[in-house]
């Protein structure tokens, strides 16, 4: 079946919640590991179910924000999720004082225990309309994101479609382009203040009730961080700090010689060349073939995988009205097929945003078949190295999108990875003060912000705009809204990712073996054993940071632009 034809209904939950009560018990009573191994493969059968059903409303409420039927699915979901976590939460329960624990772990592995103890702290019958709460308002966000219409020299555009405008050649579209866009955000400034306060609150609130000090504490759990705390990720801010953040800004100085420009303005940053950035040759379907054409000799399982997702139309690409903006990879479970969900704009960040979920699904492809759910993806700091370092993999390839403007793509992708990690150290740091201090007003929240800019980003240039200035910026950041502490795992992973670059323009044989074993792997190991697993070295690891960068700036240095 292509993806239009896979099958939809509405869970019954009350039918559900009795069939999977039933399987529990079951489970907890069988008096033999075989009757209770098998009844683990039901419980995980019938999980999979609900969770595919999740994933197939959730993509087609994306495609279509405004279509009627999909929208009462996701309001519905928002309310059933947590009644399926609470009957996750029984399992594990179940799971971690099984009387066949030993054989089970020696089947199974041992991260399969350490995630049930790390779920066991993050839910409780008492959380459950908190948590109903904290899924309205956050599908709340997208949905306001995703309904913007952004009015501009007579014509309409998205969030995502504005993009291209903001990169434009002429100075006057960019900046004009850049006021549209953020006039819009500010005439929603209330409601984005608004709703962030109440999912602070509504954090805070089920963090207390689980027994954590605050959110920081319940939000490192929720994200299964099992082997580094936020003293590690702190320190590691630091090296990005001290290590990144003068290559950046020499950098972002760089471009503004190359530009000529007196200043480099806020609206100017993702304006890299005189003669324009480079751009992609054809439009989507022709993107598409070129990239059939990449992953057919990238690899045999990379031929494989592409050819599965377009024979089973498993991509939705291109930007349009209504469509929530971003991207992501998504799974379906029962059909044990990845979704490409994406907002091409005609921009280089096509090609970035394909290949980086392409990394994704290749990998939730690859372990597929491990044959238990947690297993299907690690957690997201990991997940993260897959998709940054496939955009390094297909490098060889950008000829095929780019044709002459290759050379200009891989210095603006490079030199972008590096920008992009002051600045998501600095939407990590913003969350950890933010649930520290849950009492925090809205301005002091903005003003937050605005001091952390001036730390991570000091190159940054506002040119008075009132909104930005206030330290609104981060309005437009849908983790921190719909996926709390969910980007430094960006940060980690690029770091990563850089070292699988350097080690492929080294022995692209080593590092492609080592990064297919990492993806066949899935989520049965930490994020530090999946690194060691892959022959990477810890980000945490004192130098690291620095020892990577030296490598890629030396690479930007010798670059002609």
């Amino acid at each position: 079946m292509v993806f239009t034809e896979f099958p939809y209904r509405r869970p019954d939950m009350a039918a559900f919640s009795a069939r999977f009560q039933q399987l529990l018990s079951q489970f907890e009573s069988a008096d033999s590991y075989t009757l209770q191994r098998d009844l683990l493969q039901r419980i995980n059968d019938t999980r999979n179910e609900f969770l595919s059903l999740r994933a197939l409303c959730h993509i087609r409420h994306t495609i279509n924000v405004k279509d009627a039927f999909y929208e009462q699915e996701n309001d519905f979901f928002d309310r059933e999720i947590p009644t399926f976590e609470g009957l996750n939460f029984s399992f594990y329960q179940k799971l971690t004082a099984s009387p066949f624990r030993e054989q089970l772990e020696a089947e199974w592995g041992r991260q399969l225990f350490n995630l049930a103890d790390l779920n066991l702290q993050t839910f409780s019958p008492e959380i459950l309309e908190d948590l109903k709460e904290e899924n309205a308002l956050s599908s709340a966000y997208m949905k306001l994101k995703a309904g913007a219409r952004i009015p501009f020299r007579s014509e309409e555009y998205n969030i995502s479609s504005i993009f291209k405008l903001e990169t434009d050649p002429d100075r006057n579209t960019r900046r004009e382009a850049a006021a549209a866009k953020w006039s819009y955000f500010e005439s929603q400034a209330a409601e984005w203040d608004d709703t962030f306060d109440r999912l602070v609150k509504t954090r805070h609130r089920m963090a207390q009730k689980l027994g954590f000090r605050n959110f920081v504490e319940l939000g490192y759990v929720r994200m299964l961080r099992s082997d580094y705390n936020a003293e590690m990720v702190a320190g590691f801010r630091e090296q990005i700090r001290t290590a990144i953040v003068p290559i950046a800004t020499a950098l972002y100085e760089r471009q503004r010689r190359r530009l000529d420009l007196d200043r480099l303005l806020f609206f100017d940053e993702e304006y890299r060349f005189t003669d324009g950035n480079p751009q992609p040759k054809g439009d989507p379907e022709w993107i598409i073939a070129q990239a059939g054409r990449m992953y057919a000799e990238l690899s045999p399982e990379t031929e494989e995988f592409f050819r599965f997702m377009r024979d089973n139309e498993l991509m939705d690409l291109p930007a349009r009205n209504d469509k929530a903006p971003g991207g992501y990879c998504s799974f379906i479970n029962d059909q044990k097929a990845p979704f490409i969900f994406s907002n091409f704009n005609g921009t280089s960040g096509d090609i970035d945003v394909l290949t980086h979920e392409v990394g994704h699904a290749f990998q939730v492809y690859s372990s597929r078949h491990i044959g238990i759910n947690e297993y299907n993806w690690p957690s997201y700091d990991a997940c993260e190295i897959h998709s940054m370092s496939m955009e390094f993999f297909t490098w060889p390839w950008m000829p095929l999108f780019f044709g002459e403007d290759a050379q200009k793509y891989y210095f603006a992708h490079l030199s972008g990875a590096i920008n992009f990690l002051p600045y998501g150290v600095a939407v990590d740091e913003f969350q950890h003060q933010v649930y520290e201090n849950p009492e925090w007003t809205p301005a002091r929240r903005r003003q937050a912000w605005r001091d952390i800019e001036r730390k991570y980003l000091p190159h940054r240039d506002y040119d008075g705009h009132p909104y930005l200035e206030s330290g609104a910026f981060w309005h437009k950041q849908n983790h921190i809204f719909g996926m709390p502490f969910y980007y430094i795992d960006y940060v980690l992973a690029q770091i990563c990712a850089f070292q699988f670059w350097i080690r492929n323009r080294e022995d692209h044989a080593a590092a492609w073996n080592d990064y297919l074993r990492l993806c066949q792997a899935g989520g049965s190991r930490s994020f530090l054993e999946l690194t060691e697993l892959a022959g990477l070295r810890s980000p945490f690891a004192p130098g690291c940071v620095e020892e990577v960068a030296a490598a890629v700036s030396q690479w930007l240095e010798q670059t002609d632009f």
